[in-house]
């Protein structure tokens, strides 16, 4: 939005602008924040940074955990959650010795390393994606964890559980179980909160395609962008969960992007689209290839196969996800690749059949990644299979046109599949990782503590009870 802090200072004083808040993205992928008066706002802000506890957001430990960040003034939007006027922007992680330097580990940073590899590689000059934003939006959620207590409960209206409720009004237009996939209204009963999402998202710079109720019946929405360069599409990413869960709350309303909050409806996923350019030359096209695909194209899905495992570790870091990777949600299981086909992990759209649209789609990620560490991993992964020329064809990816959920199981077991669990995808990244390592745009040590994290969170669930184990055991 900006180029230069004049720039920026002027549009705040004709605005109205009050105070200068300071978006900071943490290892999880979430936002903290920090705020300012924007008198404060000075050249000293761009050079020496507001320095901040970088223990608390994962990065460093206690004893040695003073940081900085910069603004990237080229980030400002206004933010419209705020009473007083807001404008916006996010921080660039820095540590502190003889002079101040980017910090290696911080997520906006690793995805600026992931776009100068791919350029030094010559390869290409840009990387564009889509991701596609699929989430359940709740009247309410409860849930609580205690040693004698643990349960969740979340109610939607539009639910088809609630059509026998009594103690309100009562309409009757629920949505059927799994039967949700673009029903109208009186069905929708969110499609003005979506497009106030849209809406919103447009004016603070984010470029939207169109927006839908999703196959699930309580509440599943979906969101969709267009393409854009990956680390700017990462930003996005954050600042459109940012988007709908606040507006969701200003509404009376709960958002999450969780990938299976509820048993037997459909998960959310977060598909990620993705093409390669070169000095504006779409690099996935080929007229004479399969499904109009080049070569340079099939190596791309070669790579990000052979890796799918590993992958998931970034892309698929919480326990919730394996239960979204499961058959008959349309969610991928098996590692392989087809034409319009969304049960495998590379689905090539039969629609988009342009040279500049031509594009293939990664369908098991999910919105608990950290989007600047997932993308990277992702990029990284099929610059691997260009440089190593991993044929998918050759490896026994495909193509596969069936529908993978109605083969036999014999057919079945001759396809690769992805982990069943975080802890599958914790072992599968530590045997395979030296992908990650190239161009030094993710680190050992990142990567060291990132396997610590992720284990110690499956660790945590993986002692807690179920109810399901008290109906099946408590009176064996």
């Amino acid at each position: 939005m900006f180029t230069s802090l004049d720039q920026l200072l002027a549009y705040c004083r004709e605005s109205g602008i009050e105070i200068a808040d300071f978006k900071i993205v943490d290892v999880a992928g979430r936002w903290h924040h920090l705020s300012i008066p924007i008198s404060r706002l000075s050249a000293k802000t761009l050079e020496a940074g507001i320095g901040f506890d970088g223990s608390s957001y994962g990065f460093l430990t206690v004893e040695k955990s003073d940081m900085v960040f910069i603004p990237d003034i080229s980030t400002a939007v206004i933010d419209p959650f705020y009473e007083h006027r807001t404008i916006s922007m996010i921080g660039d992680i820095y540590t502190l010795g003889d002079a101040i330097k980017r910090y290696e580990s911080d997520p906006r940073f690793i995805a600026e390393k992931a776009e100068t590899y791919m350029r030094e590689t010559g390869v290409a000059d840009e990387y564009r994606i889509l991701p596609e934003f699929e989430f359940y939006l709740f009247d309410q959620v409860a849930y609580r964890v205690q040693p004698n207590h643990m349960e969740f409960l979340v109610d939607t209206e539009e639910a088809e559980w609630n059509s026998g409720d009594k103690e309100r009004f009562n309409a009757g237009y629920k949505v059927p179980h799994k039967g949700g996939y673009h029903l109208a209204l009186p069905h929708d009963n969110s499609s003005d909160l979506r497009s106030e999402m849209t809406l919103t998202l447009e004016r603070m710079g984010v470029s939207m395609k169109y927006h839908h109720h999703e196959v699930g019946g309580p509440g599943q929405m979906e969101l969709e962008v267009e393409p854009g360069p990956m680390k700017e599409m990462a930003d996005k990413t954050v600042l459109i969960k940012y988007v709908v869960k606040n507006l969701a709350l200003v509404h009376g309303r709960t958002a999450t992007f969780m990938p299976k909050p509820l048993f037997g409806e459909a998960g959310n996923g977060m598909h990620v689209h993705m093409q390669l350019f070169k000095e504006g030359r779409p690099l996935f096209y080929d007229s004479a290839g399969y499904a109009g695909l080049s070569q340079t194209a099939m190596y791309y899905i070669g790579g990000l196969l052979k890796h799918a495992p590993a992958l998931l570790a970034l892309t698929n870091p919480s326990t919730n996800s394996y239960k979204r990777l499961v058959p008959g949600y349309e969610a991928p299981i098996s590692i392989c690749f087809g034409v319009a086909n969304r049960s495998s992990v590379i689905r090539i759209p039969a629609y988009a059949n342009q040279p500049e649209e031509k594009r293939f789609e990664f369908r098991s990620s999910d919105a608990t990644c950290n989007p600047y560490l997932a993308y990277s991993a992702m990029l990284l992964a099929g610059l691997d299979g260009i440089r190593r020329r991993i044929d998918p064809v050759a490896e026994g990816f495909g193509p596969l046109d069936a529908n993978i959920f109605e083969l036999s199981d014999d057919e079945r077991a001759k396809i690769g599949a992805l982990p069943k669990s975080l802890d599958e995808a914790a072992q599968a990244l530590e045997r395979d990782h030296e992908f990650l390592l190239e161009g030094g745009v993710f680190s050992r040590a990142f990567l060291g503590n990132w396997l610590k994290r992720i284990r110690q969170e499956a660790a945590r669930v993986s002692l807690l009870p179920h109810p399901e184990e008290y109906r099946l055991y408590y009176d064996v």
